[in-house]
């Protein structure tokens, strides 16, 4: 049976970097081996683990559209490190040596990438897992698409989503819009955070019903609705796409 290895490869590489950069007594040219050899191994693990046929691991390209629509988008964000940087290429042999596909998109961010091959492969019936620590991925949980965090060795469950959250894998898109993301400068709603955004999303579906509904509290209604641009902004922010032209077929990707 046919399954599709999908991995976050940036998210991959640069927490591996990070683990090499502590070794004391390596230079830059030796964490950069180190790093390399390490992403083989896990790669290698990967494949082992979901029994994959068809794999590919997905880097980031400059400037999504999240960009455009908001220029604040991971402003904070540390930038990678330059020697990693330089010798990105290097290091993504690391996954071309075990036959698994390296793919740079020009603009597209791995995420939506990522999530648009695994929808367009669970549409065929065909199963995937997600390797990555990235929560963006978690609503995408399903009978066909599995998350799969390397470093903790476990895959991740719509049950351990709703345990860490306090709500459904369906509501994340309105609870990241409403408290917003601070790991990717998306603002939220001002004055909205965690605990008032659970609190709504488990009286109610979803922000569109809340609104809509005599019993929220006049002072959240209140906060929502004078900052419900943001609440729109951000929750287009969080959602991945499911829609990039890639411009290749799950064909081939096979091992």
């Amino acid at each position: 049976m046919a399954h599709l290895l999908l991995i976050d490869a940036l998210n991959l590489i640069r927490r591996i970097y990070a683990v090499d950069c502590e070794q004391a007594g390596l230079n830059d040219e030796q964490i950069i081996k180190s790093c390399s050899q390490r992403v083989k191994n896990a790669s290698r693990k990967l494949l082992k683990i979901t029994q994959a046929t068809h794999a590919i691991a997905v880097f980031d390209g400059d400037k999504s559209w999240r960009y455009h629509l908001y220029s604040d988008y991971k402003a904070t964000r540390k930038p990678m490190p330059n020697e990693l940087k330089v010798n990105l290429e290097n290091v993504a042999s690391a996954f071309t040596d075990n036959n698994v596909k390296a793919y740079f998109p020009t603009q597209d961010e791995a995420d939506d990438i990522l999530a648009t091959l695994a929808f367009k492969a669970s549409n065929h019936g065909v199963a995937s897992t997600i390797v990555s620590t990235d929560k963006g991925f978690l609503p995408l949980i399903s009978e066909h698409i599995k998350i799969y965090d390397y470093f903790k060795q476990q895959a991740i469950s719509a049950d351990d989503v709703e345990n860490k959250f306090s709500i459904d894998k369906s509501k994340l898109h309105d609870f990241w819009g409403l408290m917003g993301d601070k790991t990717n400068d998306i603002p939220g709603v001002k004055g909205v955070g965690k605990k008032t955004a659970i609190e709504v999303l488990s009286q109610f579906d979803s922000v569109e019903q809340a609104l809509a509904h005599p019993e929220l509290s006049s002072p959240v209604r209140k906060k929502i609705e004078s900052d419900i641009d943001n609440f729109i902004l951000s929750k287009s922010l969080v959602a991945l796409r499911t829609d990039i032209e890639v411009g290749f077929t799950l064909k081939e990707l096979r091992l």
